[in-house]
């Protein structure tokens, strides 16, 4: 008698992800296992998670080569790759890190200028005071209270927290990638052309994605629709700059425009889409009237990703992937030696979110083909954060395989500078060159 076959955690997650999707696919291999585990070594089980997240957006765009774990994990850690006229920028602020406080651990995020500030003044620092004297702030506050002082003036804060497993066990019980259809009559006669072109290089031509993200993981989630030959379309305020090096990491593809949102252009916009990504806390998307409800209502038939921090719970509630980590338990199970947090080798809430966002468009995209109707799919950081801590874990990392990470590169002119970047975690395709900046036309 052949006993049962036990499904390695990525494939358990690649088919649980695809059933929670609706969607089905009689020729993918969803028992196929990476040739070597994903280099990005952790107690957790970072490597299936990210192999799994870059194996369903594969599988769901119909792409049947194993993904490259080396590629996997230079996308991954893809900050550490990049460089802008052959210097890699400085990436982390003076602000952003973990502090020992007279109780326990805080950990903050300052990299955006106003979130810096705003972290100042929550100290009752001058602006522009040193790390140092972050830190002995800190030190002389509880955790609660330097976290309390923070986040009053809205700044990033969270306390640095063991894993709770009652409430991670809630969070798996809820799917994943939420699916929600909405039944606003027949799709619009753009839609009904269907999602996936013949062309296997690029099944999502014709498809149009409106980018309302920033950082990290809606970014990637919208670079790779693009990747796939979606018309991205960023869009970002006017009086938000972001990060030059930011946007260079993570804009492949994509066309960029600065514009107001209640702006009768943005209106145009949305009604010519397909699909718009939103990555901003829900609650000022709802002061834009721009939640999930207010945008099926106006514009039937559209396809809403929506990826937030904390949830749909936590609507207000800004935060980052360390953030995230550090409050979930996972800088504690990850310190390096009892005693000071640690991280992630990567920002692994953040890709995997991406993607696991991307794979939920495409399905849906196709279920929209047959059943009309508008669809909005959600995951948040704490959801993926909660995943990765259910799967199975080491008691110590194995040690990180050397490999060539400029073989998972590629460098392009960018606006005259030149700009290296980490190739795209799937296998056969090539990244088009990110756009400066905000340098594009609010126009399809």
């Amino acid at each position: 008698m052949t006993p049962p076959s036990i499904s390695s955690p990525s494939t358990a997650l690649v088919k649980r992800v695809f059933s929670e999707l609706g969607t089905t696919d009689g020729t993918a291999d969803f028992d196929a296992v990476p040739p070597h585990p994903v280099p990005l070594p952790s107690r957790l089980s970072t490597a299936d998670l990210a192999w799994a997240s870059v194996r369903a957006v594969g599988l769901v765009a119909g792409i049947r080569e194993l993904p490259d774990p080396d590629r996997i994990s230079t996308a991954y850690r893809s900050d550490r790759v990049l460089e802008i006229d052959g210097k890699a920028p400085d990436v982390w602020s003076a602000y952003s890190g973990f502090w020992r406080s007279v109780d326990g651990w805080v950990r903050t995020h300052g990299n955006y200028p106003h979130h810096a500030r705003r972290l100042l003044t929550g100290l009752g620092l001058d602006l522009g005071a040193s790390g140092d004297v972050v830190r002995a702030a800190i030190l002389e506050c509880t955790t609660a209270e330097a976290v309390g002082l923070i986040t009053a003036e809205r700044g990033l804060a969270v306390p640095v927290l063991p894993e709770d497993l009652h409430l991670d066990a809630r969070w798996r019980a809820t799917p994943l990638l939420e699916v929600t259809r909405q039944d606003a009559g027949e799709p619009r006669t753009r839609s009904r052309r269907g999602p996936l072109a013949q062309d296997r290089a690029a099944p999502l031509a014709g498809i149009r994605v409106l980018d309302l993200t920033r950082v990290i993981a809606g970014p990637v989630c919208t670079r790779t629709l693009a990747l796939l030959g979606a018309d991205v379309l960023r869009v970002d305020p006017t009086d938000l700059a972001e990060p030059e090096w930011q946007h260079l990491d993570t804009g492949h593809g994509k066309r960029t425009t600065l514009l107001e949102a209640r702006s009768g252009r943005f209106h145009e916009l949305l009604a010519a889409a397909d699909v718009v990504v939103l990555g901003y806390r829900p609650s000022s998307l709802d002061r834009l009237g721009l939640s999930a409800t207010a945008l099926t209502e106006q514009y039937p038939g559209l396809v809403i990703a929506q990826l937030s921090a904390w949830g749909m719970d936590e609507p207000d509630r800004a935060g980052f992937d360390s953030l995230v980590q550090a409050a979930s338990g996972i800088s504690l199970i990850e310190s390096p030696d009892g005693d000071r947090p640690g991280a992630l080798p990567a920002q692994a809430l953040d890709h995997s979110a991406g993607y696991l966002l991307a794979t939920a468009v495409i399905a849906v995209l196709k279920r929209r083909r047959h059943e009309g109707g508008s669809w909005t799919v959600r995951t948040s950081l704490r959801r993926v954060a909660a995943e990765l801590l259910g799967m199975p874990r080491a008691d110590e990392p194995e040690p990180m395989r050397e490999f060539d990470t400029g073989a998972h590169s590629t460098t392009f002119d960018v606006a005259g500078r030149k700009v290296t970047t980490a190739s795209p975690a799937l296998s056969g395709l090539e990244f088009a060159a990110p756009h400066r900046w905000g340098s594009d036309q609010p126009r399809w």
